[in-house]
């Protein structure tokens, strides 16, 4: 039986499950241990508690599946979360580097009206600052910015680690979704985009393969490993 309110603790998961799969890596307890940096059998007891009050199920090869009610309540958790941070940075004017530690400490507690009325307030905006989806579904495919040759023409669609120290390096190096540009230069130290206000931006490789982007020419799709995509240092528990 399906309980009618998830935990804090539980909606975290949920929560991690979601980005998981909607970023097309599989729904294991190996992802989200290395996702929420956490060990196996604290993710693996978590789980459980998911699969008896009805959020998940499991299967013989420790493949994690959603029910109906928990697609519902991670839907529900991460719309939150990408709504509160869009309100912050457009509305409220923090920057985008500093609101996702902030959605966090304010999504479970967000009531139905508050939600409405948030909505409102944003608009037409469509994603998080970060880039991400505030609708489920309606995530636009990319691939890494560290597998774009030299000289492709690029346009930023998301940052997929929203750890806050990730944010703020990202923030000063002058990236961020929606801005366009070529790529600059690819080697060992940098991956470096000549943006087309004229600036160059370089982050590190290891950077670079969490910075999703739609390229011309593209390369094949791909997505980042999970071990380079941890969700933030607040899990570090």
């Amino acid at each position: 039986m399906t309980s009618e309110t998830a935990t804090v603790a539980e909606e975290e998961y949920l929560q991690i499950l979601f980005w998981l799969k909607e970023a097309g890596l599989p729904m294991t307890g190996a992802n989200v241990a290395r996702a929420m940096q956490l060990s196996p059998p604290t993710v693996h007891e978590m789980v459980g508690r998911l699969e008896r009050d009805g959020y998940v199920t499991r299967g013989e090869d420790k493949a994690i599946a959603f029910t109906a009610q928990g697609a519902e309540q991670a839907e529900g958790i991460v719309r939150r979360h990408r709504l509160i941070e869009r309100f912050l940075t457009d509305v409220l004017g923090v920057p985008w580097d500093e609101v996702h530690e902030e959605a966090e400490r304010l999504e479970h507690a967000m009531s139905p009206v508050l939600e409405e009325r948030m909505l409102a307030a944003i608009g037409d905006a469509k994603t998080c600052p970060h880039g991400h989806p505030i609708t489920a579904g309606a995530r636009l495919a990319g691939v890494p910015l560290a597998d774009v040759e030299i000289g492709a023409k690029v346009r930023i669609l998301r940052f997929e680690n929203e750890a806050e120290d990730l944010l703020h390096y990202l923030k000063s190096s002058g990236l961020e979704p929606g801005l366009e540009g070529t790529l600059a230069a690819h080697d060992d130290e940098e991956v470096a985009v000549q943006m087309s206000n004229g600036r160059r931006c370089a982050i590190t490789p290891s950077v670079a393969e969490t910075v999703s982007v739609m390229a011309d020419p593209s390369p094949p799709p791909r997505t980042a490993l999970p071990e380079q995509l941890v969700l933030g240092q607040r899990y570090g528990r």
